[in-house]
């Protein structure tokens, strides 16, 4: 039980400092020997859970993508708003959702791109279905063509943002995202009361409190 529990401490140690490393150098500029001085550990205890950085960049990516706990309002379009927003405020400092980022901008044009987008546009699929069943969407919106434009858009909201701002203003940004979709897929009566800069009152939320609301990841 004991050598579990260290060696689940150690994959913890790795994985963030892994994330530090490649948030701030990116994936190709980190170092295995970086990472390991970073993290205080020996390449074999590394090696142990990682056996390469690849391994370690796929591990960032499935634990950024393991939120699957969404805010929930009585509007399923407020709670794709709000989940966007609490993103958006994360990726202001969070090392794991920023180095996932960056691994998905460096290796997508490689023969294996480690990207979340599938995972992330599901998410935004389920919600845009279900705000639709609600009636908060037009007739003629695509739940699953909405998510993709609307992921592909966020990507780009970001990366705008990070180098304008340091993702300063990327809430401010996501914000505005959102003011010009909404009214080509949300139905009149829903924009009066929709808030695009989403209803969450707090402003500062780790990746770690947003991991303690998830019961179990899909």
């Amino acid at each position: 039980m004991v050598k579990q529990e260290r060696a689940v401490r150690t994959r913890a140690l790795v994985l963030r400092a892994g994330a530090e490393v490649i948030a701030a150098r990116g994936y190709e500029g980190a170092t295995i020997a970086e990472i390991l001085a970073h993290a205080g550990v020996t390449k074999g205890a590394m090696y142990f859970h990682f056996p390469s950085k690849q391994a370690l960049a796929e591990a960032v990516i499935e634990e950024q993508t393991s939120i699957s706990a969404v805010p929930r309002t009585m509007s399923r379009l407020q709670d794709a708003i709000d989940l966007s927003q609490r993103v958006a405020r994360s990726l202001q400092h969070d090392p794991l959702l920023q180095a996932g980022t960056r691994i998905a901008v460096e290796t997508g044009f490689s023969e294996e791109p480690l990207v979340p987008y599938g995972h992330w546009t599901e998410m935004f699929r389920s919600l845009f279905t279900a705000a639709k069943e609600a009636n908060e969407l037009l007739p003629t919106v695509d739940p699953k063509e909405t998510a993709e434009m609307f992921v592909a858009s966020y990507l780009g909201v970001q990366l705008f943002s990070q180098a304008a701002t340091n993702r300063a203003d990327l809430p401010r940004r996501v914000e505005g995202l959102w003011r010009h979709l909404l009214p080509g897929i949300a139905v009149p009566g829903v924009l009066g009361w929709i808030r695009p800069q989403g209803t969450e009152e707090r402003a500062e939320e780790t990746f770690d409190d947003m991991h303690e609301d998830v019961a179990s990841p899909t």
